[in-house]
């Protein structure tokens, strides 16, 4: 289902607090079950939060036969005190205040600040990057990296 971190946060905080008898060598789906969506829902949600947004489908598209229907009834059972805060419209909602208060442009998000892949061309083309990825003087290398 869709999840939002903050959600997953506090599934960490809620394991961590657990009995280790509860939680170990188990894996949890995290959210809420009823926040299964297909693609198409999700963007009927972000059309209902941006204003003047338009969704088209793909022409030719066709329904993708694959189910990723999650199930996070055993996270409620075993760590009843997780209750997740999220669900995909308010996420959304976050989202698009927080895109509009910093100013985020269509230019800005299909630019290489936001796509990994478009980066990675762009150090590539100005030679901060070899072409097996490697950075070509150590001093290029950001802080932090």
């Amino acid at each position: 289902p869709v999840v939002h971190v903050e959600d997953i946060g506090l599934a960490f905080l809620c394991a961590l607090e657990a009995t280790v008898e509860a939680v170990h060598d188990e894996a949890f789906n995290v959210g809420r079950t009823d926040e299964n969506y297909r693609i198409r829902e999700l963007a009927e949600i972000a059309g209902e939060t941006v204003p003047g947004c338009r969704i088209e489908i793909a022409g030719g598209a066709c329904p993708d036969s694959r189910t990723y229907r999650v199930d996070c009834g055993k996270i409620q059972r075993v760590l009843p005190a997780f209750r997740p805060r999220w669900d995909a419209r308010r996420g959304a909602r976050q989202l698009y205040e927080a895109y509009r208060r910093i100013g985020l442009s269509k230019e800005d998000f299909d630019g290489p600040r936001y796509k990994r892949l478009a980066h990675i061309q762009r150090l590539l083309a100005s030679g901060e990057l070899a072409a097996d990825l490697r950075w070509r003087v150590p001093s290029a290398v950001p802080t932090g990296a």
